[in-house]
Parts: C-alpha cells; sequence; structure tokens
C-alpha cells in the first residue's frame, strides 16, 4: 500500500548538509511538535520510563559539557572492555541545531553507566578522541578526494560494536544527498576498527562500491551487528537509504555471518550467506545472501540479540514511523511489523494512540536495554521550515518499547 505524503514533512535531514559543513543554521527557533519526558509522579515506575527526552540540544545538558550540542544517530553499543557505553553520532556541531563549529563525522560520546530501567536519562561522562572535546574519529577530508574514486561529502556511521579487544564501525561514504531517482547517492562502504578503545582508527583496505562507483544499489550499503552467537558475528545488510531519498530501495535487507576471528583478520571473503538455494533456506558460500524481507522504503536500522530474542528496529520512510519486529534466531521467520513511534498521529489508523515525533529517523536499539518486551530506542530529529532554518538537529530516548 502506498502512503500518501504528509503534509508536515520535512525535506531529507541532510539537506542542510548538502552544500558543505560549518553551515551555521539559525539557532532561534523552537522545535515544532516536540516531544517531551514522561511525566514523574506518585503513579508507578512505568511512567519514569523517557518517552521522548532529549539527549543533546539542551541548554547546559551533558552532550554539550562533551563539546557536541547538535548531532544525530547517537548509535549505542556496549564496551565491553570496561562495562560502559559508547554512543555514535553523525555529523555533529559545537552549537544547538547545526550552529557553531562543525565537529565531522563519526563523532563518539561515551557513558559509564546506562540505566536500563529508564528512570533516569542517558548522560555522556566523556569523549572521543578527548574528554571534554568531541572530535571526528576518522581521517579524511570532507568534500573531498580521498583516493577512492571520487568526492567524499562525509563519512556516516551505521554501527557499532566492540568485541576481542577491538572496536569496529561499519560506515557509508556519500557522493550525494540528493541522489537522482532510482540511486542511492553512495561513493563507498566501508570498515575502520580501533585497537585503543575508539580515540585512534583504521580502515580495512576493501571496501564495498556504492553508486558512484557502478555498484547502485548495493545490498552491503548499511550494516547492523547483530551480535555474536553461537561462534558467528550476524550481520545485517542492505542498501543505503540515509538520505531518506533513495526511491529504488524497496526495504530489501539480506543476513550473512563470519566467524570473529576471520572479521578481525578483515577476510570478508569468509562470510557464509543466508540464502534461498535448491528449494530451501540454508547457510551457504554458493551463492551471495538472498533477500529475507522487503516492502516499504527503509532508512536507518538495527538488529541486536536481546535476552536470547532478535529485535529489530527501523525508519519506514514510506509510512513515516519507527516499526520494529523480532526473531527467536536471526535465521527465523520475523514478525510482522509494528508500529512504534510516528511522525505524525493522524493517517492511516496504524498511527492512533503513538507517541508522535515531528521529522523522526534512526531508531537504534540500545544493546543493554532491560530486555526483549522493553526495549530502549536512540531517535533523530532533524527538520527546517519554509526558510531552510534548521528547527531541530538531535537524538532523543524512548524506553518500554515493546516489539
Amino acid at each position: 500500500m502506498t502512503i500518501p505524503s504528509q503534509p508536515d514533512r520535512a525535506p531529507s535531514r541532510r539537506t542542510a548538509l548538502k552544500a558543505g559543513m560549518g553551515l551555521a543554521l539559525g539557532a532561534g527557533v523552537a522545535a515544532p511538535g516536540t516531544a517531551s519526558a514522561a511525566p514523574r509522579g506518585t503513579q508507578g515506575a512505568a511512567l519514569a520510563r523517557q518517552v521522548g527526552t532529549p539527549l543533546c540540544e539542551q541548554p547546559g545538558d551533558s552532550a554539550s559539557a562533551q563539546g557536541l550540542a547538535s548531532g544525530d544517530l547517537g548509535i549505542p553499543y556496549f564496551r565491553e572492555h570496561d562495562g560502559s557505553w559508547g554512543y555514535v553520532f553523525g555529523d555533529s556541531w559545537t552549537g544547538p541545531r547545526q550552529s557553531g563549529d562543525w565537529i565531522g563525522s563519526p563523532v563518539m560520546l561515551n557513558q559509564a553507566k546506562f540505566d536500563s530501567s529508564g528512570g533516569t536519562p542517558i548522560s555522556f561522562t566523556w569523549a572521543m578522541p578527548t574528554g571534554g572535546a568531541a572530535g571526528q574519529l576518522f581521517d579524511y577530508r570532507h568534500n573531498a578526494d580521498n583516493g577512492y574514486g571520487d568526492t567524499e561529502v562525509s563519512r556516516i556511521p551505521n554501527d557499532c560494536i566492540e568485541f576481542g579487544g577491538r572496536t569496529y564501525i561499519q560506515y557509508t561514504s556519500v557522493f550525494t544527498w540528493d541522489p537522482p531517482a532510482g540511486w542511492d547517492g553512495s561513493l563507498m562502504s566501508g570498515v575502520a576498527y580501533s585497537d585503543d578503545h575508539g580515540v585512534t582508527w583504521h580502515d580495512y583496505p576493501y571496501h564495498w562500491p556504492g553508486d558512484r562507483l557502478g555498484a547502485n544499489q548495493s545490498m552491503y550499503g548499511m550494516w547492523s551487528f547483530a551480535g555474536i552467537d553461537n561462534g558467528y558475528l550476524y550481520i545485517f545488510s542492505k542498501r543505503w537509504n540515509g538520505g531518506h531519498k533513495n526511491t529504488g530501495d524497496g526495504g530489501a535487507i539480506q543476513l550473512f555471518r563470519i566467524s570473529p576471528d576471520e572479521f578481525r583478520a578483515g577476510n570478508f571473503g569468509a562470510q557464509e550467506n543466508w540464502a534461498y538455494l535448491d528449494g530451501r533456506w540454508q547457510w551457504t558460500r554458493d551463492v551471495g545472501p538472498s533477500v529475507i524481507l522487503s516492502g516499504n522504503n527503509i532508512g536507518e536500522f538495527s538488529v541486536k540479540r536481546i535476552g536470547g530474542t532478535y529485535c529489530m528496529s527501523y525508519l519506514d520512510v514510506a509510512d513515516y514511523s519507527i516499526c520494529t519486529r523480532t526473531a527467536s534466531r536471526p535465521d527465523a521467520v520475523w514478525s510482522a511489523p509494528k508500529v512504534q513511534i510516528v511522525g505524525n498521529s493522524g493517517w492511516p489508523a496504524s498511527h492512533w494512540g503513538k507517541p508522535q515525533l515531528p521529522f523522526l529517523y534512526g531508531g537504534y536499539i540500545h544493546p543493554g536495554s532491560a530486555g526483549a518486551t522493553s526495549l530502549t530506542l536512540i531517535v533523530s530529529q532533524w527538520s527546517s521550515d519554509a526558510n531552510r532554518q534548521t528547527t531541530a538537529y538531535r537524538v532523543l530516548q524512548y524506553d518500554g518499547i515493546n516489539p
């Protein structure tokens, strides 16, 4: 079913970025229809959860104390070496609403302890590479050819994971935020790693070509690390649609797995693929992965194993909502999509009564969530008015999400 365009929907969140970085945009306009934290009171613990609590763009907040006032994504991951938590942002600024100095992408803030009950919101306690001074993690130039065949506008993180003493970020290098119809606008995708827990980063030599390098709609554009299970690292991937303008996306998702040792060595050709072959689904290296899910166009997505259940969250670009699914195993049949947070509270009926956040995207599952029926989601918001004045560029926390 095709969902009609919503009149209050903003253009792509990247409209302000495509002309170049360091753009100081209007900082004095209040965001329309912004979400707020759940009320505190005597009604019970359930109401203490965070329901749209902003984690940046608030005067005096913990993000600005670490040098980041506005940014998006906030992809959470577990820092297993010391039990802390990391949050990886995309293009970020030192001032609210994309004002002040532009920091770059990706950027990381950290937290010593996460409250999975939702009783207290996420609070950042240090940044990378230096506490109190958030900086770009990767060493590359924006709006320049860094030796990969054409211009890189920005490198956008899609997911982060740490295991075996090494931290990994899978990213997409963006060529344009405004691709023609049917094109994804990417240059390539890659994996970077850090052996000092996020201070310095190195790029694996192999990259997956994107749109600009002749592989438009590559299914390796965006990854989500579901976790290590039964001796394998399970990875879901899809076409790049980080600008929400890839009309050829189609919502297709695929699944592959690889041993953690092979992944660490950069031997990505050792992956095994979940594919439909010879009349049945099976793990194989004989063919590439088969599409396991498809439908509406999908932006950012996240898959995590929470308490033995595989949980998926994603932005449904056509439905203008954050949806979730679950499965008992990564290679099992997934449940039907469940609408959780909506961009508008009107039509269709599946949006009625849901938490509303205009201009939403992202929706990353926190791996420290309380349980498979009580997820924490990190949701992004970006919007601009008719004069292209930015009114929100931030991440928000939602707890108690039952997928």
